[in-house]
């Protein structure tokens, strides 16, 4: 149980540190792509909408779990404190409300990742829309 308490800071923050780097990483990927996109590149339309679209599943898996990590490490960390309090036998409202806000910071980072992840989706959602939108067939020599 030490052990659990000591770290299960740094794992969640460690998770969501790593999600958010993922985040930047892919965002930067996406947009330096999308800005050099040639689209005589491609033979079919699905293999524009294919190239288009390549990352953007782990950006959604990132903007629909980050909240779901943090919430887990919350949990762990208010299941800590009452642990605490009922092997110390003292029901201290100071250690009770320390504990609890402690353990809401891994929610509120969580989010923190979330929030812009979701953002970023979007935005790359709605310009891939535009582009698959214009996309014309490669005009064949005779």
């Amino acid at each position: 149980m030490e052990f659990l308490k000591e770290s299960i800071d740094y794992i969640i923050f460690a998770v969501l540190g790593l999600m958010g780097f993922v985040t930047v990483w892919l965002t930067i990927e996406r947009v330096m792509f999308l800005k050099r996109l040639d689209p005589s590149d491609y033979a079919t339309k699905d293999e524009w909408d294919e190239a288009l679209t390549n990352n953007l599943t782990t950006l959604y898996i990132i903007y629909s779990n980050a909240p779901y990590v943090g919430l887990l490490g919350t949990v762990i960390g208010i299941m800590i404190t009452f642990y605490d309090m009922g092997m110390s036998g003292n029901i201290d409202a100071g250690h009770i409300m320390t504990g609890l806000s402690l353990a809401l910071k891994a929610t509120a980072l969580g989010l923190a990742v979330a929030i812009p992840t979701l953002i970023v989706y979007n935005a790359l959602q709605r310009r891939i829309n535009v582009l698959s939108a214009r996309w014309k067939p490669r005009e064949v020599e005779a």
